[in-house]
């Protein structure tokens, strides 16, 4: 029997505040409570969690919520996730160095270092970039899951790029199902 694959815990824990962020705490423990979601209220998590519990929330909020709204949810989720990373996770000296890099060697060295703890947001996924002009980050959830997932790592992805590579930058977002997975295309304007 195979481990069950991890995440990171900001899955959860910005999901929740971007829910918060939108609904309040108050509307937000209903939501989560409605959608049998409510053991993270006041129990959000502190370590890696099994990607199951993002993906279950993913489909609960969507189902309760709609595409439109848990898409806007889960793309603040990933900004805020962002911060987090850049506030705690990616050393500030690297920030520095990267940010003074032209855009496309700035990009390369970036997203080198980001896949070599792709596992943390993949979970038993799969992650790739490439250097072609413009380039492109690609993410397949292999979980399932839906495609409206795609917009958490569009949301990090966003904010990371804008603030390490380019504030300009842009991704246009290519995000469907593909047979069991989901496949998240980011072709990325640095």
């Amino acid at each position: 029997m195979s481990t069950p694959s991890k995440i990171g815990p900001n899955s959860i824990i910005q999901t929740v505040a971007a829910l918060e962020a939108r609904y309040g705490k108050t509307e937000t423990e209903k939501i989560l409570r409605k959608i049998g979601q409510g053991y993270v209220i006041g129990n959000l998590p502190k370590e890696m969690v099994e990607e199951s519990k993002f993906h279950s929330m993913v489909i609960a909020l969507q189902k309760e919520l709609g595409d439109e709204v848990t898409a806007a949810i889960l793309k603040e989720s990933g900004e805020r996730t962002a911060r987090y990373l850049l506030k705690v996770r990616i050393p500030g000296i690297f920030q520095k160095l990267v940010k003074l890099l032209p855009a496309r060697p700035a990009f390369k060295i970036f997203l080198f270092a980001i896949s070599k703890n792709a596992w943390t947001f993949a979970g038993s996924g799969e992650f790739s970039y490439t250097m072609n002009r413009p380039p492109e980050i690609a993410v397949r959830v292999t979980y399932p899951s839906l495609p409206v997932v795609g917009n958490f790592y569009l949301g990090t992805f966003t904010a990371l790029l804008q603030e390490l590579v380019n504030p300009n930058t842009t991704i246009k977002a290519d995000i469907r199902k593909e047979s069991n997975t989901i496949r998240c295309h980011y072709r990325c304007e640095i």
